[in-house]
């Protein structure tokens, strides 16, 4: 293949992936798709990347046979070389020799979000983080990747969005990604629909005009399937199928969301969090695609919907200690995380710590809540009063 001479950096050898995953062997096989199969492995004391030797690997073995070829695999190399973000899927390279066309990522530990719907051991806390990664993830391809350009990933769904150690949401799986033009505000691309069944966005299945909308679409049902804890589609019988968009649209016109919420989570849920986080995944799933949000207000509806779920002190609970990070965000210092700590508890860290702490006491008093904002750094906080404490108004 003549277009990957640019991409030498990223090329390994064959030999070096058959030692990593033991020659393509069974016991290493993490799972199958009509593309191919992936196996686990480690980076062989051979191979120089980034990635130490030893790295836990994915490595994808395209099947020669499937609707990936060429092109789509070409197509994801580019793209992930090309966009880096936190809540992306890390290559670390690729082969292609004679007919073998693989493609290696760093291994996330805890596999793929389908897996964990159905678990009781995902907190609703922990849902609404990987719900907000991705959502940054895929807000990083609509928005930021060029000033030219964005991508339309065409395939988002659980199975594609990768969770590592610590839970944190890595969007994975770009061999269908289009890319299109970015000066307008309804980027659309006539093309064969493509994607998976239950996630597609009706008016691109339809019409074949696919938008960044129809990114918010699919987007909107894994919100849904994390609220609900199973899959877009269930196979009722050979030809029967029931779809969890359907469902959900029934169940929220008549006031009833809470029967098909995943059990146990509602008893997690704080009011006002369970309201942003539904309000906003079904606004996703309007029919007309542009009446849906942007992903820019999928973020902010997500980190208010966690902040909500993280921020509601009891009646006899005071703040007495303030503690967080400072960094450097183009060139100014700001707050990049905080801690707010209780008679009771604490709450955060909010956004990652960096290595710059700081922390001190506060006095007892009025304090009854907080709220903000934040995204790489704290770019909005608030305080709420108690409020018998509150100054009454004057007339």
């Amino acid at each position: 293949m003549s277009n990957l001479k640019g991409l030498a950096h990223l090329r390994m050898s064959l030999d070096d992936i058959k030692s990593a995953t033991n020659d393509f062997a069974d016991n290493r096989i993490l799972g199958r798709g009509g593309f191919g199969v992936v196996y686990a492995g480690q980076l062989p004391t051979t191979h120089r990347s980034a990635c130490e030797p030893g790295t836990p690997v994915a490595v994808k073995r395209l099947n020669v046979n499937s609707h990936q070829g060429d092109k789509e695999f070409l197509k994801e190399i580019l793209m992930l070389d090309s966009c880096k973000h936190k809540n992306l899927v890390y290559l670390i390279g690729f082969v292609s020799e004679d007919t073998e066309r693989i493609l290696v990522y760093k291994k996330e530990d805890n596999g793929s979000l389908d897996k964990h719907l159905g678990s009781t051991d995902l907190t609703w806390e922990q849902r609404l983080r990987i719900c907000l990664g991705a959502a940054r993830g895929l807000e990083y391809l609509h928005s930021s990747v060029g000033t030219e350009h964005r991508v339309l990933h065409c395939d988002l769904k659980s199975s594609n969005v990768l969770l590592d150690a610590n839970f944190e949401a890595k969007i994975s799986d770009f061999g269908l990604s289009k890319i299109g033009p970015k000066n307008m505000p309804h980027t659309f691309l006539a093309t064969v629909p493509c994607g998976t069944l239950g996630y597609v966005d009706p008016e691109y299945a339809i019409s074949g005009v696919l938008t960044k909308e129809s990114d918010v679409y699919s987007f909107g049902v894994v919100l849904f399937e994390v609220l609900c804890g199973r899959l877009a589609t269930v196979v009722k019988s050979k030809d029967e199928y029931e779809f969890l968009s359907r469902l959900v649209k029934k169940y929220y016109a008549e006031g009833k969301l809470d029967d098909i919420i995943f059990p146990g989570l509602v008893e997690q849920m704080k009011p006002g969090s369970r309201e942003l986080f539904s309000n906003i995944a079904f606004r996703c799933l309007n029919q007309d695609r542009k009446l849906r949000p942007t992903m820019r207000t999928v973020v902010k509806e997500l980190e208010s919907a966690l902040e909500h779920q993280l921020i509601n002190l009891d009646d006899d609970e005071e703040i007495i200690g303030l503690s967080g990070s400072i960094g450097v965000y183009n060139g100014h210092e700001l707050v990049t995380s905080l801690c707010f700590t209780t008679n009771k508890r604490k709450y955060g860290p909010f956004n990652p710590e960096a290595d710059n702490r700081f922390s001190g006491s506060w006095d007892a008093g009025l304090f009854d809540g907080f709220y903000g904002r934040h995204g790489s750094y704290i770019d909005a906080v608030g305080c709420c009063l108690k409020a018998a404490a509150r100054p009454k108004a004057q007339s």
